[in-house]
């Protein structure tokens, strides 16, 4: 079994922005004066209040509407995804570079054999080839596992010192502190990538100019018929990362990076300074970071297959670590609002506000909006058409019928695109999904206020390979 002596948690990274504060001062001083003028015109002018909230807020729908069918459109239409195909699997320079594989885990001792099996498969050669498990001192269970297994070389096991904060993105920093490599990648704890995976993103760093720092695998799952929330779960990773994300990748637009199968120079990242260690989507901070920095990332025609969460309970703590870690990117990126708007322009300004910032706003306010539209079709409450004049009504109307039906169509395309045809009847149930996703949303704000650095931590099931899982290939 390989070992290494981890070296200490090195210094929170400098040099950027980070989300050990959820608030900077000014950002405090702007809420209150918010809230506090919120607060005067419910008892100035309630009406004329709650009318105009409704009016701003329905535009911001029908903005993020209109936004969402644009990166689809754009993806249906047309790609500039990254394809490499067999023939051109070659050394770049006639030797292939040298790869770190890091994989955090913490408590994953049951499925450690699952791992190790998986990234064997991995055609890549063993002396360019390092395969760091990146396991807490103080995760027994896990070590003893390791320690039982044995992993032959590339495979490293690498003990990562029990400091603050206990997050992935701290862990994967001390893992790479003393990296010698060209290139690095994340996988998590139950990821089967495509063998040929490492061999494609190296011949694809080769093609690109420098500026392109990190490229993005695509995401899916082997076990998407476990029950109905992962075929839900499936039909919506298929949706992000078979047609929106290529769709953000062909107008050059930041990307919020999944948080595996991404592909980095490792010089760039270092320049970069790691990733934020109070971040709980530590990912997508980065991929803003690294556009901010004048750095690219692209899209890899590859699949790095992952386990659904089949646990409603475990899938909720999962989805409000996403929202919780949105917001923070968002918080943290817009301390300097006018530096940011110059690093990103205003069209990537523009993505940043409707993507980052609008997704877990619209996930907070649906059930809102929901709940209203329910109230208005059963009882026609007298009064509550005051709210909805004709315009905000129409543009309401569009966003719930025609908008719902466009996202529940598109998920049920996008799952035929990547091979789950059999699937496409869940997307008439989307709705009932997107609900779950409110309650994991709501969770994930309140635990901000509260407990803003706590990694919810998703549990991940031993289960056998999938006879059914896809090829990897995409219509």
């Amino acid at each position: 079994m390989g070992t290494s002596t981890a070296m200490p948690s090195p210094t929170a990274p400098r040099g950027f922005e980070q989300a050990s504060r959820t608030l900077v001062p000014w950002q405090k001083k702007a809420l209150i004066v918010v809230g506090g003028v919120l607060a005067a015109g419910l008892i100035v002018a309630p009406r004329m209040e709650l009318l105009a909230l409704n009016v701003v807020m329905t535009l911001f729908y029908l903005a993020t509407t209109a936004y969402r069918i644009l990166l689809i459109d754009v993806s249906l239409r047309r790609t500039r995804e990254i394809r490499v195909g067999p023939h051109q699997l070659l050394p770049p320079n006639g030797e292939w570079p040298r790869y770190l594989v890091l994989v955090p885990i913490y408590r994953e001792g049951e499925i450690l054999p699952d791992l190790v099996q998986a990234l064997s498969r991995l055609d890549y050669p063993p002396d360019r080839l390092e395969i760091r498990l990146l396991i807490e001192e103080d995760d027994e269970e896990t070590l003893q596992a390791a320690q039982r297994l044995k992993p032959p070389a590339p495979f490293v096991v690498f003990p990562v010192p029990v400091s603050q904060p206990r997050t992935k993105p701290k862990a994967c920093n001390v893992g790479m502190a003393d990296a010698d490599a060209d290139f690095l990648v994340i996988y998590d704890a139950e990821d089967r990538p495509d063998p040929d995976q490492l061999k494609k993103a190296a011949v694809a760093f080769s093609r690109m100019p420098v500026r392109v720092a990190c490229i993005q695998a695509k995401l899916n799952f082997y076990n998407p018929d476990r029950n109905f929330l992962t075929r839900c779960f499936t039909a919506e990773y298929a949706m992000w990362f078979d047609l929106c994300l290529p769709g953000l990748d062909y107008l050059d637009a930041p990307i919020p990076l999944g948080g595996t199968s991404n592909h980095f120079r490792l010089d760039a990242l270092r320049e970069l300074r790691g990733w934020d260690e109070y971040n709980v989507t530590e990912d997508c901070d980065l991929g803003l970071r690294l556009f901010a920095q004048g750095r690219r990332t692209r899209m890899l025609d590859s699949t790095t297959w992952e386990q659904a969460c089949p646990s409603l309970p475990y899938w909720i703590r999962q989805r409000s670590r996403w929202v919780k870690g949105y917001i923070q990117t968002y918080l943290v990126h817009m301390r300097s609002p006018l530096k940011m708007s110059r690093c990103l322009g205003l069209r990537n300004s523009l993505h940043f506000h409707l993507l980052i910032g609008g997704t877990p706003l619209c996930q907070l306010i649906n059930p809102l909006y929901w709940f209203l539209a329910l109230l208005w079709l059963v009882f026609r409450p007298s009064g509550l058409d005051a709210y909805f004049p004709g315009p905000v009504f129409a543009m309401g109307a569009v966003c719930l019928f025609f908008g719902n039906f466009v996202f529940a169509y598109t998920s049920g395309i996008a799952c035929v695109r990547r091979g789950f045809g059999h699937l496409t009847k869940y997307a008439l149930a989307m709705p009932l999904y997107w609900a779950l996703m409110s309650i994991g949303a709501w969770k994930g704000a309140l635990q901000l206020l509260r407990r803003p650095h706590h990694w919810e931590k998703t549990r991940h099931f031993a289960e056998p390979a999938q006879e059914t899982q896809p090829t990897g290939e995409t219509l």
